[in-house]
């Protein structure tokens, strides 16, 4: 237990390190800083509006109430948001580092591979929008008459909703080391967020059945949401713990055979 805790502690210090870090480089940049929360509010309008819109002209689309479609889209706003702040730069970031060698100074760290990877680069311009999907969540949750226990586990399912969407890219990401140039990686990374954005349901039985058991995005949002509606069983939660853990255990595999195919800098 005291080996786990300062196991735990080593690794909270050296994150407070990078937020740090980026907080500096942010702000040096003010701009930039102030335009990427006008960016993520114009993000967040969008996908308002477009469900607004569509709920103009039906009734329900599925199972769902334009309320509780709202609330699908706030909550994957939410998961959107700390993906975008905390871990969407590393992504892109990746890339160069192996184009150029630069990945030489993380496997040199004193840490797990994967920790300055994906843990060291944010978007801390996109953190000012934080309240904006949440404050949403509220208003339409309460419109939908979600129970004291429903918000007791909302902020435990966004938890899980990211961290299932961050296995499945980071095992995605793995395919750099043979391409060796991210950006189609990467953009195929962002169609499987956008596949995500929305319900299960919309999609055809093929297409459903790829992406929630194949690929699990549309676990992502869907299994969550559609527990609190009381739409869908706990086993729902069950499938999405699992398809974490076992991507989880992908990624260890294959991230141990990616990195043997990396030519560093100095090879």
């Amino acid at each position: 237990m005291r080996k786990c805790l300062s196991f735990l502690r080593y690794y909270l210090s050296v994150y407070r390190r990078y937020i740090s870090n980026n907080v500096a480089r942010a702000l040096s940049f003010r701009i930039n800083f102030i335009l990427l929360f006008f960016v993520d509010l114009a993000f967040y309008g969008s996908s308002f509006g477009s469900v607004s819109f569509i709920f103009d002209h039906v009734d329900t689309v599925g199972p769902w109430s334009r309320q509780e479609f709202l609330f699908f889209v706030a909550f994957m706003m939410a998961v959107d948001q700390i993906h975008m702040s905390l871990f969407m730069m590393s992504f892109w970031e990746l890339s160069s580092d192996l184009r150029e060698g630069r990945l030489d100074f993380s496997l040199l760290k004193p840490t797990g591979i994967l920790f300055p990877v994906f843990f060291r680069h944010m978007r801390i311009g996109s953190m000012i929008a934080f309240p904006v999907p949440w404050v949403v969540m509220w208003y339409f949750g309460s419109e939908i008459g979600l129970g004291f226990v429903d918000w007791l586990c909302l902020p435990l399912f966004v938890v899980l909703a990211v961290a299932l969407i961050l296995v499945v890219e980071i095992l995605l990401s793995a395919a750099m080391f043979w391409t060796f140039e991210g950006v189609g990686i990467n953009f195929i990374r962002m169609q499987l967020q956008s596949i995500s954005r929305w319900p299960d349901f919309i999609y055809g039985y093929l297409f459903q059945k790829t992406f929630t058991f194949v690929i699990p995005v549309l676990l992502v949002g869907s299994a969550p949401v559609h527990y609190l509606l009381g739409s869908s069983s706990y086993m729902i939660l069950v499938a999405m713990l699992m398809a974490i853990l076992v991507v989880s255990l992908l990624v260890n595999i294959v991230w141990k055979i990616a990195l043997r195919r990396y030519e560093s800098a100095s090879s």
